[in-house]
């Protein structure tokens, strides 16, 4: 039986329910239901976790860190031949640095430098606005060939391995967003900052379930993921996120 339990509801109502408990019904709160159903939470107040808190279980908190510095570091270690062929294609492509820095919001609101792989031209474009610059539409021109590879399978957030081994980031966790664009959400969104209060991710369920979105409006359709993620911070949500990242990569979904 589903019900909406925080209702104020008649008392047949609340005896027919007692009863079903009390006959082993299972009873759930609908709000719990369309959750699991949707993989979002609404977001009409700040929302407890699965333990009735605002934070998220320190224990998996600590254990995801180890998990997440040993995963960075033999990243690093194996991977590094090909960090070497991208980083020698992306320079003979279009001149410029192999690497893109941009300064992003990280853990309890914090700034750090994140690393990806480049994949536009490194050409003037300083007639832009500041947020036009950290914003990447569909078919974007700035885009070198070999970026477009390198996004399609997410490549480029490989180096991101350098943000987790510092503590800066995690695997797993809502996408930092560019500060410019975070000061512009947190005057627009309600309750925003919030998802700060985990690492931020190279990927995560709102990056998995909805793809790259910048638009004030698709930005407040993330937070319903991002806070989701908060609200049931497992290994168990880790690692279906883990799953369908694998697919994403082979997909190319939501890439631009």
């Amino acid at each position: 039986m589903v019900a909406d339990l925080r209702a104020d509801l008649p008392e047949t109502w609340e005896r027919f329910i007692t009863g079903c408990v009390l006959s082993g019904t299972p009873v759930y709160h609908v709000k719990h239901i369309v959750e699991s159903l949707t993989g979002r939470v609404e977001i009409e107040h700040l929302s407890e976790n699965t333990l009735g808190s605002l934070n998220p279980n320190q224990i998996y908190f600590k254990i995801k860190r180890i998990v997440d510095w040993l995963g960075a570091f033999a990243v690093l270690v194996l991977l590094l031949p090909l960090f070497l062929v991208l980083a020698l294609a992306i320079r003979l492509e279009t001149p410029g640095p192999a690497l893109f820095r941009q300064r992003r919001v990280g853990y309890r609101g914090t700034l750090f430098t994140l690393y990806k792989f480049r994949t536009m031209r490194a050409e003037d474009d300083g007639a832009m606005a500041e947020k036009e610059k950290a914003i990447t539409r569909d078919g974007d021109e700035r885009i070198t060939r070999i970026g477009r590879v390198l996004r399609r399978t997410r490549l480029d957030e490989l180096p991101q391995a350098i943000n987790i081994l510092s503590g800066e980031m995690s695997w797993i966790g809502p996408r930092p967003e560019a500060a410019v664009l975070s000061r512009w959400y947190e005057g627009e969104l309600p309750f925003y900052p919030y998802r700060h209060i985990v690492r931020p991710g190279v990927t995560g369920w709102a990056r998995v379930n909805q793809g790259h979105v910048a638009a004030v409006s698709e930005v407040h359709e993330k937070l319903h993921y991002d806070f989701y993620y908060i609200k049931n911070f497992s290994p168990w949500l880790d690692l279906v996120i883990f799953m369908r990242t694998i697919r994403i990569m082979l997909t190319g979904f939501g890439a631009r």
